[in-house]
């Protein structure tokens, strides 16, 4: 039975656990579980804060783990990343007061504060920056005020957060992050029951991403309309009762489903459709 660690708080929680409800596995119901079995699909699942589940997945103890590349990356852990998932994207960037340092070259003597000591710690150290390092679990963005730091390193989304304080983003990024499948460094006990985990999964993206488009089509202009469906490998092209019209069925990306079916109605195309996919294995 593989044993999983899922986040149990923060914002990986949701999104991991709605990926695996679509890939057909039980999740639970009541917040307060902290593991759940799902024996139909040889799975047991732990939710744990998002920070110690790579040192779990890296001792040994479960066999994966939903978790951030930057906890991972921070926590030290003997733990790889075997998939991204595509959630929870963030970026770890150095901000400070406008008007006083500009770059991370610039950081000999300072203090940062971040809640990424790990990750913090080796950028500067591959920058060569002799700067102290002082770790806080939250709020950072208040500790240059307080005089704790001059520098901070903080997860960033939109900005507004540090621009509220009165910070300015400075620099290159430190870290690009998302959610991602980790496993011990090199560990291969399970494989074939870890593969179709990682196949599940996948397929959970590529139904996210992609729509099934039908529509009609007079059997002339068949070749120019499948030059906007080309699908993956190839689309579906059947006759229909009238052998003037062929029915043709292609996956399409989401993003682009609408300008498609624009552009096949002017071509000559009717009767066009899309339907969600729920489930997908390519």
């Amino acid at each position: 039975m593989l044993r999983i660690a899922v986040p149990n708080k923060g914002s990986l929680a949701e999104p991991a656990t709605a990926m695996l409800h679509e890939a057909g596995y039980r999740q639970r119901k009541d917040r307060k579980e902290l593991v759940l079995i799902d024996a139909e699909n040889q799975v047991e699942f732990f939710y744990l804060r998002p920070r110690d589940i790579a040192i779990y997945v890296g001792l040994g103890r479960l066999d994966l783990g939903i978790t951030g590349r930057d906890l991972l990356l921070d926590s030290g852990a003997d733990a790889e990343e075997i998939k991204c998932l595509g959630f929870a994207a963030s970026t770890l960037r150095y901000a400070t007061t406008p008007g006083t340092v500009a770059d991370v070259r610039e950081f000999d003597g300072l203090t940062v504060a971040t809640s990424f000591a790990g990750v913090v710690s080796a950028h500067l150290a591959e920058h060569q920056v002799k700067a102290s390092v002082v770790h806080l679990d939250g709020a950072v963005e208040t500790a240059i005020q307080l005089g704790v730091a001059e520098v901070i390193a903080d997860v960033v989304e939109t900005g507004t957060t540090l621009r509220n304080a009165g910070l300015e983003i400075i620099g290159e990024p430190i870290l690009h992050s998302e959610s991602v499948v980790i496993r011990r460094r090199g560990d291969t006990a399970q494989e074939a029951k870890v593969q179709q985990f990682l196949r599940r999964l996948q397929g959970v993206l590529v139904a996210r991403r992609y729509v099934l488009m039908d529509y009609d089509i007079r059997a002339e202009l068949v070749e120019k309309a499948v030059a906007l469906t080309p699908g993956l490998e190839s689309p579906t092209v059947s006759p229909l009762h009238d052998r003037e019209w062929a029915a043709v069925r292609s996956m399409v990306p989401v993003q682009d489903a609408q300008r498609v079916m624009d552009e096949l109605y002017e071509l000559g195309a009717r009767a066009i459709l899309t339907t969600g996919i729920h489930a997908a294995r390519l």
